[in-house]
């Protein structure tokens, strides 16, 4: 194949067989080089190590109920459709009957609502 792929590289009149043996050459460090890299960076392991433990939920469901209810009524929308439904931003756009635009400002604007509400908690405890 490598040959088949170098054939552009070869220049008629000249003898073909060191032409074929550089490719073989070539071929065969690229071969080693792959090999070696894959060994440096992939380590075998007899032992898999444990799955990581889901984090534990600092908030429980009734406070980021009453976080998400402390948003305005668009911004609360924009965000559970976002976020709860899975609904892109052209579909949520299309359901509230604004641009996509709004709907990126209401987003980011519940974000920064919710994250300082976070932080706020966060503090107090």
């Amino acid at each position: 194949m490598r040959i088949h792929k170098a054939r552009h590289t070869y220049r008629p009149g000249e003898p073909v067989l060191p032409w074929i043996f550089a490719i073989a050459r070539y071929t065969g460090l690229d071969s080693y080089r792959k090999t070696r890299r894959i060994e440096f960076r992939e380590t075998q392991v007899e032992v898999l190590p444990e799955i990581a433990a889901a984090p534990p939920v600092s908030q429980d469901v009734a406070e980021i109920d009453a976080m998400l209810g402390a948003l305005p009524e668009s911004q609360r929308e924009v965000l559970v459709m976002l976020k709860v439904s899975g609904m892109t931003m052209e579909e949520v756009a299309r359901a509230t009957s604004s641009s996509i635009g709004s709907v990126k400002q209401k987003a980011h604007r519940a974000y920064r609502t919710l994250r300082s509400a976070l932080m706020g908690g966060a503090r107090a405890r």
